[in-house]
């Protein structure tokens, strides 16, 4: 690569070297250098994203040393470290993949504007989702705000063969310097419970590989049928990568079709899931204000609870609302850094509708401990739930958790699993809950269960007539 300028690969949410577009574009001008920057978008990480944030850049760094390359990491406000990196090291162009949050996209265009400026060139690729918000249209021209009619328009679309992940890195003569890791302690405010949290992480883009494979060999054939049951291994359990772009929906994709084209059963509705990924990324571009604000109009005067502290919404967050559903769930999060998405719509409904609590209080927490986080997804799901986002279905419907749980794990293996009061043996489990728990809960597994905070048949009666006082 003598004599080619050199190139800054700027990484964000795209930890992979497969069906990478930005560090492709890159290795075809010039040696490459891997540069990922601590800025405020990574302070304003929950607790569990950081510390998942942190094994997904270390993981990658190693395979990047396997190649000869290296991860570079600084940090400050990305356009001074990359205007500092360009003066280091040469470099004439910088090359990222695009995010579409409102926050990521004004960073993203001054940044652009500021570096062309200076006469260095800054391209943004496609990578993060299977089709541009802009390129999927209704009739008419608008974007689509109802999930059925943008799957028909998309599910025989083709994002394009992802591309395969690079046989060498090309590397500068000079490294600039970096920061070491270790440094940034992103897991700190994880406490003792980066410990268990750990058990259930796997980084990484090879890992995501295995999973990916592992699930379409051995989970795909049944999904549709097992993918609802909390107490099963049903679903793919991709989203902590996709989230973290250490696998692309591209990749997702593409395996998902040739299962389809071969005649695998839980195909579509697995390519559904990845759909409405891309749907929930399409809102968000489009109505940036699905992140903080009710989607919906209208829905300003209803009498949620915005306090995040009081002692009901404590409960809920301990996993202590007396209802097994919701609190095996909960601890399921609190535990792993995941919950199944049955659960995640049964507590949602639980909290914003028996509890009367905003969907934001549920969203803010959510976003401390799902090792899966995404800014769409996690706001979507919320209002989807709370009734005030984009779904057809009329606000009455309020999950019953109890029936849900009767439906879905009739022999109690999901509250088994995850709740340790009440039983005479609990599982590892459901006590490793309260190895990583604060020791200010002051709970513990011998601890009786709790009576319900708020009954189910009143809870719902209470959010029908709320409903109808402001509609």
């Amino acid at each position: 690569m003598s004599g080619k300028a050199v190139q800054i690969w700027w990484l964000r949410r795209d930890l992979r070297l497969g069906d990478n577009p930005a560090l492709n574009a890159a290795l075809e001008a010039g040696p490459v250098i891997p540069v990922f920057i601590h800025d405020v978008h990574v302070d304003e990480l929950g607790a569990a994203p950081k510390w998942r944030l942190e094994q997904g850049l270390r993981a990658l760094a190693q395979r990047l040393e396997g190649m000869g390359s290296r991860l570079i990491l600084r940090r400050g406000p990305a356009l001074d470290v990359l205007r500092e990196l360009v003066a280091e090291t040469g470099a004439k162009a910088v090359h990222w993949n695009r995010l579409y949050d409102p926050l990521s996209r004004e960073r993203d265009a001054d940044i652009k504007r500021e570096l062309k400026d200076e006469g260095i060139e800054a391209t943004s690729h496609a990578a993060h989702v299977l089709f541009e918000p802009w390129t999927v249209e209704t009739g008419t021209g608008g974007f689509y705000k109802v999930f059925s009619p943008f799957w028909k328009a998309v599910r025989g679309r083709d994002p394009g063969a992802p591309l395969a992940p690079p046989g060498k890195i090309a590397a500068p003569e000079v490294w600039p310097a970096s920061d070491a890791l270790a440094d940034w302690a992103l897991g700190r405010a994880m406490n003792r419970g980066a410990e268990v949290l750990a058990r259930h992480c796997k980084p990484g883009e090879e890992a995501a590989e295995v999973r990916l494979h592992e699930f379409v060999e051995e989970g795909l054939a049944d999904y549709k049928a097992r993918r609802d049951m909390p107490g099963m291994d049903g679903t793919s359990r991709l989203s902590e990568y996709l989230a973290l772009g250490e696998i692309s929906p591209r990749r997702v994709w593409a395996v998902g079709m040739q299962a389809r084209e071969a005649g695998n059963a839980g195909a579509e509705p697995f390519l559904r899931e990845v759909g409405w990924r891309d749907f929930a990324h399409h809102l968000m571009y489009h109505t940036p204000h699905l992140l903080s604000d009710n989607w919906r109009e209208g829905w300003d005067g209803f009498p949620w609870s915005e306090d995040a502290e009081s002692d009901a919404v404590m409960a809920w967050k301990q996993g202590r609302t007396g209802i097994d559903f919701v609190d095996a769930a909960m601890r399921e999060m609190y535990v792993t850094g995941h919950m199944h998405n049955r659960a995640r719509m049964v507590v949602a409904s639980y909290l914003t509708k028996h509890m009367l609590v905003h969907w934001k209080v549920g969203q803010a927490w959510f976003a401390e401990c799902l090792t899966d986080w995404d800014p769409a997804s996690n706001a979507m799901g919320w209002q989807w739930t709370a009734g005030c986002g984009p779904d057809a279905a009329p606000y009455f419907r309020v999950f019953n958790p109890d029936t849900q749980l009767e439906k879905f794990d009739p022999k109690g293996d999901y509250a088994k699993a995850w709740l340790a009061e009440g039983q005479r043996t609990p599982s590892e489990t459901a006590l490793s809950f309260f190895e990583a728990m604060p020791r200010s809960w002051n709970l513990s597994p011998e601890d009786r269960r709790p009576e319900p905070i708020v009954g189910l048949k009143a809870g719902r009666e209470r959010a029908l007539a709320a409903y109808e006082s402001v509609r």
